[in-house]
C-alpha cells in the first residue's frame, strides 16, 4: 500500500518529491491518493488516517520549502483520491455506502491534510460524479472544523470516449461542479493528453473557472504483466504546451508514467508562456448523471415531464404503492422520448408517510436508467436533501416562495447552494400569489436579492414563475 510508505519510507518519498521539484515543478502531491479510510481499511489501516495524512503532507512541505526561493514558491496539494466507492451504481456492493458517510471518510482525509499544511486539496482521478460531489462536501465540512480554507481543485477522468466511467460527460461534469464549491476544475489520467482534446476544448469554451489537465504518459501497453507509458518527454511536452495556447489552461502537469523528465521537458517548453485569454460562452444549464439540458431550448420551452408527479398522475401513485420501481424508470424515458428535457419528482402521498425515502430511491433509480435532469418537487426540506444526495447531477428544486416569509428560503436556499442546483421561485408572499405584473416583479425581487445576496447564488440559479 503505497501511501504507508510515509511513515514506512519517508525518505523514499520525500526524495520522489525532490526529484519533480529540480525538474522545475512549482506544485507536487501527497502521498495519500488513497489514505482514505474505506481503502485503508482493506488493510487494517483504518485508525491511521490521520497520521499519514499529516505524516505525508509534512514531507512534502519538507521538500517543498527545502527548494522555496523568495521569488518562487514551492506549493503542495493535498491528493484526495476515489473512495473504491461508486454511489451512482447500481451494484448493490459498489453502491453502498451512503453519501453521508463518503462526506465523512472525505472529510477526515480533508481535515488531516489541512493540519499537515497543504496550500491546495486535490480531488483527482474521479470516476463517479456523485462521489465527487460527497467529496466536495467532505472538503468543506473540514475547512469548517479546521476554520481554515484552500484552494479545491477537483479532475474528472475520462475514459477515450470522453466520459466518467459511469457515462457522465463533460458538460455534466462541467454544469454539476462550477455552481459548487470548486476554484479549479480539470481532467487527469486515464488517457494521454491527445485523447482530452475534445473535453478540453468544451472546457475552454464554456468554464468560468481555472483549468487543470495532468495526463498519463499516453494510453498505458502491458508488456510482460507491466503497464508501459510510451509517450517520450518530448511528445508529451509538445502537446501540453499546445493546450495551454489552444485551450486556455491554467495548471498542467502529468499522472501515471510521467518522470521527472516529462515535467522538465514540459517546463522548458512553457517557459514563461501564459494560458490565453479564453472567451467564454455561457450556458444557463442543468444536468443529470449523463448529460445537460438548457434552460433556453431554441426552440422554446424547456419541457418538463409531468407523469411522474404522485400529486397529479394515478399511474405513478400506484406504481410507488406497489413499490414498481422499473415501472417508474420506463415512465421517465417514455417522457424523454415524447420530447421531455427534465423530468418533475413528487413522491408526496397521503398513503404513505416516508416522503424522504420514497425519494430517494425514485431519484437513484432514475440518475440510473434515464438521461434526463430532474426536477425535485417537494415543500419539506429534509425530503429535499435526501433528493440532493441521490442525484449526481444539476438539479432543479421546485419550488421555493415568500408565502410564509422567509422561512422556505431559509430552510430551502442553503441546500440550493452547496449542492449547487437551480431552483425554481414562485411568486408569492404573506399576502398569497401575486396578481398585478408591479407586485409580480416586487416579490421577485425580494426572492432574487435573498439569494444572490445572502445566500451567494448564481443568477442562472433562479427561474422565476409568475404565476400567470
Amino acid at each position: 500500500f503505497n501511501d504507508y510508505l510515509a511513515l514506512q519510507k519517508g525518505d523514499v518519498i520525500e526524495k520522489i518529491h525532490a526529484s519533480y521539484l529540480e525538474a522545475g515543478a512549482d506544485v507536487i502531491e501527497t502521498c495519500t491518493f488513497r489514505a482514505n479510510r474505506l481503502t485503508m481499511a482493506e488493510y487494517g489501516l483504518e485508525s491511521k488516517v490521520g497520521e499519514i495524512n499529516r505524516a505525508a503532507a509534512g514531507l512534502a512541505r519538507r521538500a517543498a520549502e527545502a527548494r522555496s526561493t523568495p521569488t518562487r514558491r514551492r506549493f503542495v496539494a493535498g491528493s484526495i483520491g476515489p473512495s473504491g466507492r461508486l454511489p451512482s451504481s447500481s451494484d448493490p456492493e459498489l453502491s453502498k455506502t451512503s453519501f453521508a458517510e463518503l462526506a465523512d471518510v472525505f472529510a477526515e482525509q480533508a481535515e488531516a491534510l489541512i493540519e499537515g499544511d497543504c496550500d491546495l486539496l486535490l480531488i483527482e482521478t474521479s470516476q463517479d460524479l456523485l462521489e465527487v460531489k460527497a467529496a466536495i462536501m467532505g472538503v468543506q465540512d473540514a475547512f469548517a472544523k479546521t476554520g481554515r480554507k484552500v484552494p479545491l481543485q477537483v479532475q474528472v477522468t475520462l475514459d477515450t470516449n470522453g466520459r466518467m466511467l459511469l457515462g457522465t460527460d463533460i458538460s455534466a461534469v462541467l454544469t454539476t461542479l462550477e455552481r459548487m464549491s470548486v476554484d479549479v476544475i480539470g481532467i487527469n489520467c486515464s488517457t494521454g493528453p491527445d485523447h482530452m482534446r475534445a473535453p478540453l476544448a468544451y472546457l475552454g469554451e464554456h468554464s468560468s473557472l481555472p483549468l487543470s489537465c495532468l495526463p498519463n504518459a499516453g494510453l498505458p501497453e502491458n508488456v510482460d504483466g507491466r503497464a508501459i507509458y510510451p509517450l517520450r518527454p518530448d511528445q508529451f511536452a509538445r502537446e501540453m504546451a499546445d493546450y495551454v495556447e489552444r485551450f486556455g489552461l491554467n495548471a498542467v502537469g502529468g499522472c501515471c508514467g510521467t518522470t521527472p523528465e516529462h515535467i522538465r521537458a514540459l517546463v522548458e517548453r512553457l517557459g514563461a508562456r501564459k494560458p490565453r485569454t479564453r472567451t467564454l460562452r455561457p450556458q444557463a444549464l442543468v444536468s443529470s448523471g449523463i448529460s445537460t439540458a438548457a434552460l433556453v431550448q431554441s426552440p422554446p420551452p424547456m419541457l418538463i415531464g409531468e407523469r411522474l408527479n404522485a400529486q397529479g398522475s394515478k399511474k405513478m401513485k400506484e406504481m410507488l404503492l406497489s413499490g414498481d420501481y422499473d415501472g417508474i424508470a420506463a415512465l421517465g424515458r417514455e417522457q424523454i422520448e415524447g420530447g421531455a428535457h427534465t423530468l418533475d419528482i413528487c413522491v408526496a402521498m397521503t398513503e404513505r408517510r416516508d416522503e424522504a425515502n420514497l425519494m430517494g430511491r425514485v431519484v437513484k433509480k432514475l440518475s440510473q436508467t434515464v438521461g434526463a435532469p430532474l426536477v425535485i418537487d417537494t415543500t419539506e426540506a429534509e425530503v429535499l436533501e435526501v433528493a440532493l444526495e441521490a442525484s449526481p447531477g444539476r438539479v432543479i428544486v421546485n419550488a421555493v416562495n415568500m408565502e410564509n416569509g422567509r422561512q422556505r428560503l431559509d430552510a430551502m436556499l442553503p441546500l440550493v447552494r452547496d449542492y449547487g442546483a437551480a431552483t425554481m421561485a414562485l411568486t408569492i408572499d404573506e399576502q398569497g400569489m401575486a396578481r398585478t405584473a408591479e407586485r409580480k416583479l416586487e416579490i421577485a425581487r425580494k426572492i432574487y436579492d435573498i439569494a444572490t445576496r445572502e445566500y451567494a447564488l448564481a443568477p442562472d440559479a433562479l427561474i422565476f414563475d409568475a404565476l400567470t
